[in-house]
């Protein structure tokens, strides 16, 4: 009995065996649940699909997760505020990342940024005013090690790079010519303008085109100061209109929005509702300015800040691409005017359905280009 029990015992232990080791199965058998086990955990599972799924982004897209620079002078105010926006939504859409390096107006501290940028090993670069002098050497860096560079309103005039800039002339003689007319061509007008910048310089061959043929213009002041302008222009046009009272200016000539905020807010808290301003460029907040009725800022000359961001980004995947590119792009402006506006308030994009050409450029925007958004 003892013997048969025993033999009972070693039967039973080795259906047990036999059982576990089918449940463990071989390497190519089937796991628990029934289906097919091909050796690999589940975390060398998931590796191997997300190696797959980037290797099929990268034949997708052959431009995606390019890293960019965007190195700029200053960035005051919401025209470069909608400026980045336009830089980054672009970028984004054609699988690139944008980093901004803004240096405070500080032209050193942007020649170190832009060297930065380099030594980082950015795949391209954005470059947002600034000038030759201070950047050449880091552009020529760029270059050298394989960087593509699109430069903003810094006149660069380098082999390989491409300028971008507004027409920066057109823009000063529109506001100049509409300024003349509405005075009846004679009257005395304040000019706000800085030297130092590219865009100012073009725009001051406008101006001096302008004094020409309006001799019965009289400039009776002129100041501009590029760090903290708003409040700065502000200031000073306080201080002028204290010296000359009312009837002794006709209009204000401001060669920047910032500019022309600060002579308009001055003006409209001083009451002197005589006074007119036209400025140049545009973003939602001087939108709002010029469309209120008790603002003396009443027009503007301006290309739409968020479609300049845009056409950099693309004429810099233009580069990426291998394509053959411009060493000049020029970006025609239109004219905003407060007779040419609804009453009720809008935004810089809903313009275009008052301004014919604003927000819609479609400069360097490439076929390949909107097949691979």
């Amino acid at each position: 009995m003892a013997k048969t029990q025993r033999v009972i015992m070693l039967l039973l232990v080795a259906v047990l065996t036999a059982a576990m080791l089918a449940a463990c199965g071989p390497a190519n058998g089937n796991n628990a649940n029934g289906t097919a086990n091909t050796g690999s955990n589940e975390a060398g599972n998931d590796g191997n699909s997300n190696s797959g799924s980037e290797q099929q982004d990268a034949v997708d897209n052959p431009l995606a997760g390019k890293k960019i620079a965007l190195v700029m002078q200053f960035n005051t105010g919401t025209f470069s505020a909608q400026y980045i926006n336009g830089v980054k939504e672009q970028a984004e859409k054609l699988g690139g990342e944008v980093t901004v390096l803004a240096s405070d107006n500080d032209i050193a501290k942007m020649a170190s940024n832009l060297d930065q940028a380099v030594n980082q090993k950015f795949d391209g670069i954005l470059i947002d005013h600034g000038n030759k002098d201070a950047l050449q050497a880091g552009v020529q860096k760029a270059l050298d090690n394989g960087i593509p560079v699109v430069a903003f309103d810094a006149a660069m005039e380098m082999e390989g790079v491409i300028d971008l800039q507004q027409d920066d002339q057109t823009m000063a003689q529109l506001t100049l010519e509409q300024m003349a007319q509405d005075v009846g061509e004679e009257g005395n007008y304040v000019k706000v303008w800085v030297a130092g910048f590219a865009p100012m310089e073009r725009r001051q061959i406008a101006y001096e085109a302008f004094q020409e043929q309006y001799p019965n213009m009289q400039e009776i002041a002129s100041f501009g100061n590029a760090s903290n302008p708003l409040l700065d222009t502000q200031s000073q046009m306080e201080a002028l209109l204290k010296k000359y009272p009312e009837g002794e200016i006709d209009a204000v000539w401001a060669a920047w929005d910032e500019f022309a905020k600060g002579a308009s807010l001055a003006i409209q808290q001083a009451g002197r509702t005589e006074i007119k301003v036209y400025g140049i460029d545009m973003s939602d907040e001087d939108l709002q300015m010029i469309q209120d009725p008790s603002n003396p800022w009443i027009a503007s000359a301006a290309v739409d800040p968020t479609d300049i961001g845009r056409v950099q980004v693309r004429y810099l995947y233009q580069k990426f691409n291998g394509d053959e590119t411009p060493a000049q792009v020029i970006l025609e402006p239109v004219y905003v005017s407060a007779d040419n506006l609804p009453d009720e308030q809008i935004s810089t994009n809903e313009l275009s359905e008052y301004v014919e050409g604003w927000g819609s450029s479609e400069q360097g925007y490439t076929d390949w280009m909107k097949e691979l958004e």
